[in-house]
């Protein structure tokens, strides 16, 4: 028989008449056929009810203390809920995360997932019950009680249905699915009826807010398929599977964050080990970044700028001047800032979407500040005062809203092959438990090198709009394909940007660019025309503050030096000389696990990112 597992948000469980409908739809789930595990977030308001019961005792709780108080509310929840379907003639049990089994390692306020034991839901499953469990929580090896921090309940549900090996893993929530933008800022958001699991990671990681980033992690690294479902009423959702819809639309979403803080390291040394260093120091203090952009270093020095959460700024400012304390360099940043991203697998078969967006965004007067780029993405940092301006210039510039009117064939994807082959029933048990070490451990599924690419940078260009719009409508329009787009914050009014393209377009490459940089007599043009291109992709890559201090590590041991650098949800790519890729690229595969290169690993991988 097959398990479908439902999530329920706290809106979709904020009262009692909520509840029952919460109830009422999987009682019908299982009289449809099928076994139901239910996971239950806090009810309403009652987690932030339980932070402000806390702040009129201390203003500085303990972190274990707090996970003890914030998990009583998923407690509550799913005791209403079992009563719930009892008075609906249906049997259930309500269990705490410690009661399920989920198994946690001790960072508290913000645990990680290590294993979940099944034993007890299959027995609870197989006696009919409906088993409704607590999301957000689990406990560590000391049985302390742990919770999973932003997104804890989505995590939970993602992950008991890779354990359970459910059909389905539906998310209830107070919308109808996934909407090409934040329909409360673009009236004319349209839902999206099927995204992939890449597209999703960056939506979600962008600032979708419909799901949380992990709880995708989950899903992509053991093929869940997951439906965005609304819990007020009967509607399909939006599917999350392993292949975008087709057709395959060009932009699927607009995604931003609207408030972002921006650190810039300037002026520190270009050489191998620096970036180790600084990486080293924001893992070791647990700060996850986003954006990640270095340009190409001038006159022995570099500036690498990188994007943080407002919560984490004091913090990383602590840590950037550590940083630079070691290495020299000054530090800089901004707190006013918002990025807006534009998402599609589409992007790898269109040219001409970063000069696109890039023109939308001139047309309505929206300075860049940074811009980092990956096959299916495009993000660009600016003001946070022209965010909303931003999103509705660029949803509005795509046609989203006519675009995906017309929804493609949807169906549910058979179930997907789980990560460990199963021989027979029998070896059923033994399977999922090796499944289970390290449920949230990164996951690197490739890394490969490419040196079929130069790069062309642009300095002293003047940081007005619609300079990084007339440089790449000119790219585009003579026909030049661009992979990795890099632009770093700009000092003392000039800007700088970077962009790799294929070696045999770089002479065809300045010359388009000599139109639109007429009317900036200080800039100049220089290229490489034999560059290494390295990109470490997988699951997870932003969420484990690790990775970049592994992959920078690995480099500097190598007495590599870094040249450029471009961070998405699922990749982290690199630039350094051609003639070092090979090495590098062993370095990185062996630090992360992988078989030692081969030939088919140094490739092109080329994109019409323009």
């Amino acid at each position: 028989m097959s398990i479908v597992v439902q999530k329920f948000g706290g809106t979709s469980v904020a009262d009692a008449e909520r509840i029952r409908r919460a109830a009422q739809k999987a009682v019908d789930t299982k009289r449809s056929g099928r076994q139901v595990v239910m996971v239950v977030s806090a009810r309403g308001k009652k987690t932030d009810e339980l932070v402000g019961l806390a702040a009129e005792i201390t203003s500085k709780p303990r972190p274990r203390e707090m996970d003890m108080l914030l998990s009583t509310g998923e407690q509550e929840s799913v005791a209403l809920m079992a009563m719930a379907v009892h008075e609906l003639g249906e049997e259930a049990i309500s269990l705490t995360g410690a009661q399920i089994g989920v198994r946690t390692d001790g960072s508290h306020t913000k645990a990680r997932i290590i294993s979940i034991s099944t034993q007890r839901m299959k027995d609870a499953l197989d006696a009919g019950q409906i088993v409704i469990a607590a999301g957000f929580q689990g406990v560590d090896e000391d049985f302390n009680i742990t919770t999973l921090g932003r997104g804890g309940s989505d995590t939970t549900a993602a992950a008991l249905a890779a354990v359970l090996d459910a059909e389905m893993c539906e998310i209830y929530t107070d919308v109808e699915g996934v909407f090409t933008t934040d329909p409360r800022v673009v009236s004319s958001a349209s839902k999206i009826e099927q995204v992939s699991y890449d597209e999703m990671l960056e939506l979600a990681s962008l600032g979708a807010g419909v799901m949380h980033s992990r709880s995708i992690e989950f899903a992509k690294k053991y093929r869940v398929n997951l439906c965005v479902k609304p819990s007020y009423l009967d509607g399909p959702g939006t599917l999350i599977s392993p292949q975008p819809a087709q057709p395959t639309p060009t932009v699927t979403g607009v995604a931003f964050v609207r408030s972002e803080a921006r650190v810039s390291l300037i002026g520190i040394p270009d050489h191998p080990g620096v970036m180790s260093r600084i990486f080293s120091l924001l893992s070791d203090n647990r700060i996850p970044v986003d954006m990640v952009v270095q340009n190409v270093g001038v006159a022995g020095t570099a500036n690498v700028s990188f994007t943080v959460g407002k919560d984490d700024l004091r913090k990383t400012l602590n840590v950037a001047a550590a940083a630079t304390g070691d290495l020299g360099g000054t530090v800089q940043h901004d707190a006013n800032l918002s990025k807006v991203s534009v998402v599609g697998h589409g992007m790898q078969t269109h040219t001409g979407v970063a000069a696109q967006m890039f023109r939308v965004l001139a047309d309505n007067s929206i300075n860049i500040h940074i811009v980092t780029t990956s096959e299916i993405k495009i993000s660009v940092l600016i003001d946070q005062e022209l965010c909303e301006r931003a999103v509705n210039a660029v949803h509005d510039g795509f046609q989203l809203a006519q675009q995906l009117n017309q929804p493609p064939h949807v169906g549910v994807p058979s179930k997907a092959p789980k990560t460990v082959t199963r021989n027979d029933t029998s070896q059923l048990e033994a399977d999922i438990v090796s499944q289970l070490s390290g449920m949230e451990e990164i996951v690197v599924s490739d890394i490969y090198g490419d040196t079929d690419q130069a790069r062309v940078t642009i300095t002293h260009l003047d940081d007005i709009p619609g300079v990084a719009a007339d440089v790449f409508t000119a790219v585009a329009d003579g026909g030049v394909l661009v992979d990795m787009i890099i632009q770093n914050v700009a000092l003392d009014g000039k800007s700088n940007i970077s962009f790799t393209v294929p070696p045999d377009s770089v002479a065809k490459t300045i010359e388009a660019l000599k139109a639109p940089l007429h009317k900036h007599a200080a800039a100049q043009v220089s290229c490489d025309e034999r560059i290494g291109k390295l990109s470490v992709v997988g699951i997870g890559l932003r969420s484990h503050t690790d990775v970049g201090a592994r992959l920078f590590r690995a480099l500097g041991d190598s007495e590599i030096n870094v040249q450029m650098v471009n961070t998405s949800e699922i990749k982290v790519s690199v630039v350094v000389a051609a003639d070092q890729t090979a090495t590098a690229l062993n370095a990185l595969r062996s630090t992360f696990e992988l078989s030692p290169n081969e030939d088919a690993q140094l490739s092109s991988s080329h994109s019409a990112t323009t």
